[in-house]
């Protein structure tokens, strides 16, 4: 398995649909602050937005650009004139999810009647102790564009199906978009390393090939008491070279790396496995029971029991 598939299925993320929006004219939409574990998405299918961040951001999405929130921040959805006054909002169903208009009509005659904006809105619901190497390093929000990008023939694939099942919402559509969802996901992840690959951060480490083995290693033997100097010869490196490159692709230092994959595996066992906090604990490289409860506590910020005793019905399935 790859090293961001890796990550992905570490993080659990379960998609989720909420709603399809078919919005004309002016509108402006409030989204709130959401609780941790919950990070909602949004899915341009056609036509355009903007959407204003709590620090008074704006970002104008078009068809085929997707947001997602990672820290669930507050937000909203206006039209891209950002007009004052805005019609009134109605809910109905359009026999696949809920659907929001602003044009009086009802769900029945959506595919006849054209709107503005034609926006998939959802949620990827996670666990935050196994998410947070990859969740935690991305920017809120996460903006995504078909513009200019490398993987834009598949992004296009996957978002021209998910709006075909959305439109025509035949036995399973809802099955098959969701699943789209998680393909949606990676796709995005993959892109953003691409289009930041000058930047510090754990997606453009996992795009750069040398560096990139050394973190395969970690994330496949995280009980070996790694060096430096071995964890740079994946990466063909000297020791000195390796340390440098990797502190500044990944903003952070190797060990301290090391032990974010640690824990990030250590709260996966503990979530999805009877195992012991000991026998965990030497599954991801530490000698003692106590050992490893002092680092996780000073990672996670609880004891392991605790970690595994909070309720896990944030906890998503696995891809």
């Amino acid at each position: 398995m790859d090293t961001l598939s890796r990550l992905i299925d570490l993080a659990r993320p379960q998609a989720s649909l909420d709603l399809r929006c078919l919005l004309s004219g002016a509108f402006d939409i409030d989204h709130g602050q959401l609780e941790a574990g919950i990070a909602p998405f949004h899915l341009v299918l056609d036509g355009a937005c903007v959407v204003e961040t709590a620090d008074g951001a704006q970002r104008e999405l078009r068809t085929g650009d997707f947001m997602l929130f990672p820290r669930g921040a507050a937000h909203r959805v206006r039209d891209v004139q950002r007009s004052n006054a805005t019609a009134p909002l109605t809910q109905s169903h359009d026999g696949m999810l809920p659907l929001r208009r602003n044009d009086g009509h009802d769900g029945n005659d959506s595919a006849r009647v054209p709107a503005d904006l034609d926006l998939l809105c959802g949620r990827f619901v996670y666990s935050p102790g196994s998410s947070a190497l990859l969740l935690n390093a991305l920017p809120d929000p996460l903006h995504v564009s078909l513009s200019g990008m490398e993987t834009r023939g598949s992004l296009q694939t996957v978002i021209a199906l998910m709006r075909s099942e959305a439109e025509r919402r035949q036995a399973g559509a809802l099955a098959i978009v969701t699943a789209l969802s998680h393909a949606l996901l990676a796709i995005a992840l993959r892109a953003h390393g691409e289009q930041n690959a000058s930047a510090s951060s754990v997606l453009a480490l996992l795009g750069d090939a040398r560096l990139g083995a050394s973190v395969q290693g970690m994330l496949s033997a995280p009980e070996r008491a790694w060096t430096i100097a071995e964890l740079g010869a994946l990466a063909a490196m000297s020791r000195a070279t390796y340390a440098r490159h990797f502190n500044e692709r990944a903003g952070m230092t190797v060990m301290d790396f090391l032990t974010q994959i640690r824990m990030t595996i250590a709260c996966d066992l503990l979530r999805r496995t009877q195992r012991s906090a000991a026998e965990i604990g030497e599954a991801v490289g530490y000698q003692s029971e106590a050992a490893f409860g002092k680092a996780f506590q000073q990672s996670v910020g609880v004891p392991p029991g605790r970690y595994r005793r909070r309720p896990q019905e944030n906890d998503g399935a696995e891809i």
